[in-house]
């Protein structure tokens, strides 16, 4: 019966010298990772946690926060990672909506914690460096767990209503490692590098559990900083790292020449959370001599869906093909399969499937259908099977009757020089219904206008997709992942600027 600490435990006897975790001033090989997790699960026996209770947790991306995950999960129960950023009445919706036995927070992160842990009469645990135990006897061994039982519980952000738990088994997360780490081509021989919050499914899953499965040195960075990140890869060998858009445009923006040969051991960037600009690819490729390879995922799927297969990139604009052990379909409103190259809602099945949404039978059946979970996404596949995103359903602007895909526009604005960020968005309009709008950050110092974006986009567009507007701002709001969020920018001066351009535009006609 399995465990998401087993491969922890296994590394521990045969390599138990071997680095594991490292950042932030903390160093654990698998032996103190291991000793330290059997620990931590001890110290949460002494305190009531039993097999099934929910603890909330609150971490950065530090070596902790491996310790503790696995710590709980070693006990049999279910760890709920939440954001640091989040309010004392966020916290306090989790705690009532899954039931909380014990909360769980960094030191230097805690108030928030604190203050809803006491506001619900739970205790709290400070996490410090180290994650020593301070009670409590290590346990012998991790409790053995079926595939089908909950191991962690991820609330999803919805834009509309509250979120929900996405309940993510032993089995899920287990397959999301082994295949993650098969994709990777990993090995203990590798050294793997994020800056990712490891409470997000993309680094937890996709990077954390798949290093730790391979029994590779998994190095971590609680805050991206382009430049330290760039520093972190050079002095710790690193050969894979995991990002999102973000964080390779910015490392692209960091100034000066580094060292000949100072990146011979990197090979492998996987990129998700975003669609992956070309230009920022074949940019990050030519500085630092590697491939960003693109995926695809959700949370409700441990982050996994399409992928590169090793050794045999995408085609360009595409996210790869289903990852192993698993299906992807691009259906019509019918629920029918599309023709090869027609655009649909996209559909995965897979072992890393979630089980459901914590009580919510409702939206488990909406979202699961025989096996098959229902995105959201629009895509369409090739002829190989490669699937290309081609926007989010609700991002999706319908302008004079014509489907507008914002990621097509931003893919196009993204190819100026001076434009560091960008995000296309759409607002009512009466005569059109919505109008295009382009949000941008410009290069420090470029002089860009809205006229040089405009006439930029008239070039490279059809007449009906090209931005009426467009807003300055000095960067785009993002998630604890680095993702643009499109629901936090301002809607207000998007509208003023095409009232704006509507009124230049009759101005022009007299």
């Amino acid at each position: 019966m399995p465990s998401l600490s087993d491969a922890i435990i296994k590394h521990s006897v045969a390599k138990p010298d071997a680095v594991a975790l490292r950042g932030a001033g903390s160093e654990f090989t698998y032996k103190q990772t291991a000793d330290a997790v059997l620990a931590y699960a001890g110290m949460l026996r002494d305190k009531g946690v039993g097999v099934g209770d929910r603890v909330l947790y609150i971490a950065p991306t530090v070596p902790e926060f491996a310790i503790a995950y696995f710590g709980i999960n070693a006990l049999g129960a279910v760890v709920l990672p939440a954001n640091p950023l989040c309010t004392p009445s966020e916290l306090a919706y989790y705690i009532e909506d899954a039931g909380v036995k014990l909360v769980i927070a960094w030191d230097g992160l805690s108030a928030a914690a604190r203050e809803a842990a006491e506001a619900a009469g739970l205790e709290f645990i400070a996490l410090e460096q180290g994650a020593a135990a301070s009670s409590g006897t290590p346990i012998d061994a991790p409790v053995e767990m079926a595939d089908d039982d909950i191991a962690c519980i991820l609330y999803t952000s919805g834009t509309t209503g509250k979120p929900k738990g996405a309940e993510l088994t032993v089995g899920n997360l287990k397959s999301a490692a082994r295949i993650s780490g098969k994709l990777g081509d990993y090995t203990d021989e590798d050294a793997v590098a994020t800056a990712l919050p490891l409470f997000h499914v993309f680094g937890q899953a996709s990077v954390m559990l798949a290093t730790l499965e391979a029994g590779a040195p998994l190095n971590l960075m609680p805050r991206f900083h382009p430049k330290e990140f760039i520093d972190m890869i050079i002095e710790n060998g690193v050969t894979a790292v995991g990002g999102v858009p973000t964080m390779w445009n910015a490392m692209l923006h960091v100034p000066g020449d580094v060292e000949e040969g100072a990146f011979d051991r990197l090979r492998l960037a996987v990129s998700g959370g975003a669609s992956l600009p070309l230009e920022v690819l074949q940019a990050f490729e030519r500085r630092f001599g590697c491939a960003i390879l693109e995926g695809y995922g959700l949370t409700e799927t441990c982050g996994m869906a399409t992928f590169s297969r090793p050794g045999v990139p995408a085609p360009q604009g595409t996210v790869g093909l289903a990852v192993y052990e698993s299906e992807v379909e691009v259906r019509d409103g019918e629920g029918n399969s599309v023709p090869t190259g027609e655009r649909g809602e996209v559909f995965i099945k897979g072992p890393f499937v979630m089980r459901g949404y914590w009580q919510r039978p409702d939206a488990t059946a909406e979202t699961i259908i025989d096996g098959w979970l229902k995105t959201g996404d629009i895509g369409e596949l090739d002829a190989d099977g490669n699937l290309k995103i081609v926007d989010r359903a609700k991002d999706l602007i319908i302008r004079g009757g014509y489907n507008v895909y914002p990621s097509e526009i931003e893919e196009t604005l993204y190819a100026h020089p001076d434009i560091v960020e960008a995000a296309v968005v759409g607002v009512p309009d009466n005569h059109y219904g919505e109008e295009v709008v382009a949000v941008v950050a410009a290069k420090p110092g470029s002089g860009l206008t809205a006229e040089d974006v405009t006439n930029w986009s008239t070039e490279r567009l059809a007449a009906y997709k090209y931005p009426r507007a467009v807003v300055f701002v000095d960067e785009l709001p993002k998630g604890p992942s680095g993702k643009i969020l499109k629901r936090a920018i301002d809607r207000d001066p998007l509208l003023a600027a095409v009232e704006e351009f509507r009124a230049a535009k009759a101005a022009a006609k007299h």
